[in-house]
Order: C-alpha cells, then sequence, then structure tokens
C-alpha cells in the first residue's frame, strides 16, 4: 500500500505544478492582448484626436472662404454644414452595415491575433 502512495503523491505534485505554470501562462497571455489592445486603441485615438483637430481648422476655413465667395460669412457655414449633412446621410443609409462589419472585424482580429 505505502508503494502505491509514494507513486501516485509525485504525480500528483506535478500536477499542482503543471496546473500552477499553465494558470501563470493563461495569465500572461491576457496580458499581452490586453496590453496590446489598449496601445492599439490609444494609438489610434490620438491618430484620431488630431486628424480631427486637422479637419475642423480645413472646415472652418473653407466655409470663412465660401462664406467670402457668397457676400456673407455664415453662406459658407451652411453650405459645409450641407456637405456634411448630405455625406452623412449617404454613410447612414448606403454603408452602415458595411462599416459596421469591417470595425467588428477588426475588432476581433485584433483580439485574436
Amino acid at each position: 500500500m505505502e508503494d502505491k502512495t509514494s507513486f501516485i503523491e509525485p504525480l500528483f505534485e506535478r500536477a499542482k505544478a503543471y496546473g500552477k505554470v499553465s494558470y501563470k501562462l493563461l495569465q500572461l497571455k491576457a496580458l499581452d492582448k490586453t496590453a496590446s489592445v489598449v496601445a492599439t486603441l490609444v494609438s489610434r485615438s490620438l491618430a484620431i484626436l488630431f486628424a480631427s483637430i486637422f479637419f475642423v481648422s480645413a472646415n472652418v476655413g473653407v466655409a470663412l472662404w465660401l462664406g467670402d465667395l457668397l457676400g456673407k460669412s455664415y453662406y459658407g457655414f451652411f453650405c459645409v454644414a450641407g456637405f456634411y449633412g448630405i455625406i452623412g446621410a449617404i454613410l447612414h443609409f448606403l454603408l452602415h452595415n458595411s462599416i459596421k462589419r469591417w470595425i467588428s472585424n477588426s475588432i476581433i482580429t485584433q483580439a485574436l491575433d
């Protein structure tokens, strides 16, 4: 009887060590994925922020230029707003599902890569 327990006891110790190592590996993999996703989100957010600042400045300039051409400065802002209203409607009604699918696939690919 003593011989069987001395054989099984090291087996349990090895299984316990394997479980601990597997758990630690799982933690490290989760940490790596989380860090990768957060880094991607932060870098893309910064790029979007600076692009947004550029486009807002450019839009104000275009609106003022159009307003100067049309005679009243607010006419230029109406023209720029109308342009973006048309673009927004096209994106919403024609490309909404495609854009949604593309973003979902991008997030899933990033998380599983």
